[in-house]
């Protein structure tokens, strides 16, 4: 059992717990309404269940494999910031580690391609590979650089969603109006919430490398924090805590002319009153117990942002 939790803990279990929820909902509460909601009879879209559900765990299996490659490289690093939290060598060890980073980025890339053949659609399989390229030359080299790293993580975050809406995109079906009007309502909304997804995570980036300023100061990793310091740090998540803030305030007053009333209220204060919060305790923030204490808000954030798909499903015949 110890093993087991060690395990789970190394592939980050909550985090990939998000990641299927995020999907199942973009797919149950915005994709498959866009697509059925109000067409004709027999009007389907591409991604069936079955390839789904591969999808989905082909994105699990890669993300626990960046995960475990991500513990690997940062033994020494995670010594200093989080010493209690270390699993790599201290209940499994580090030989463990990469094979089990190959046999998950292994299979993610054969399910790729597989829903690649079913799809007809080559653009799924190679994302994978580039997903696992990504997240390996991520935690070797990005991570220690300024910016590219957070932006790396923050692009993989979108991308959660957005290859779903790869997945329906077919440039022979553009001439069919209600193919067309659908994936338009999907691209729609598949762009609203990468967008939130990239930005967020941004922001979270940002507070981690503040909260593990000393361990990489120490190991000679150059993340904003380092090189620019706490304060510009600060400043830089704020600016971004500030765009997020006036998008969703601009997008709920977009969505009061089709009286999303239950919407508008969750998004204000589940998301937009939290978004303030951190942004006030930001400014405020001093010792690493803060800043751990701000990146958690921000992750719950995140989740309550992603579970207000569901009233794109109590909304569907409104869908513009």
């Amino acid at each position: 059992m110890k093993l087991l939790g060690a395990f789970l803990r190394l592939v980050r279990w909550p985090n990939l717990l998000f990641i299927a929820l995020t999907q199942f909902s973009f797919y149950y509460f915005i994709l498959l309404p866009s697509f059925h909601g109000g067409q004709p009879a027999g009007f389907e879209n591409v991604l069936k269940p079955r390839e789904f559900y591969l999808l989905c765990l082909s994105s699990l299996l890669i993300a626990a494999a960046g995960y475990i490659i991500n513990d690997y490289f940062d033994l020494t690093i995670d010594r200093v910031n989080k010493p209690e939290k270390i699993v790599v060598e201290k209940v499994i060890k580090r030989r463990w580690t990469i094979i089990w980073q190959w046999i998950f980025s292994g299979i993610g890339i054969v399910l790729g391609f597989y829903i690649s053949w079913k799809l007809h659609n080559i653009l799924i399989g190679l994302s994978n590979v580039l997903c696992v390229a990504l997240l390996w030359f991520y935690s070797t080299v990005f991570k220690k650089k300024l910016l590219i790293g957070n932006i790396i993580i923050s692009l993989l975050s979108a991308w959660v969603i957005l290859v779903l809406y790869l997945c329906e995109f077919r440039f022979h079906r553009f001439t069919d109006p209600a193919y067309h009007q659908s994936l338009s309502r999907v691209y729609k909304f598949a762009i609203l919430y990468a967008a939130f997804a990239f930005i967020i995570s941004l922001v979270r980036e940002v507070i981690k490398d503040i909260e593990d300023m000393e361990g990489d100061s120490r190991y000679g990793c150059r993340t904003m924090a380092v090189v620019w310091g706490v304060n510009v740090s600060k400043v830089f998540a704020a600016t971004w805590l500030i765009v997020l803030v006036s998008s969703l305030l601009v997008v709920q007053v977009y969505v009061l002319q089709y009286r999303w009333w239950g919407s508008v209220l969750y998004v204000m204060i589940f998301v937009i009153l939290p978004l303030l919060k951190i942004f006030r305790n930001l400014y405020t923030a001093s010792a690493v117990e803060d800043y751990h204490h701000l990146s958690t808000l921000v992750k719950a954030v995140m989740f309550t942002g992603i579970l207000s798909m569901v009233f794109f499903k109590l909304y569907t015949s409104w869908i513009p």
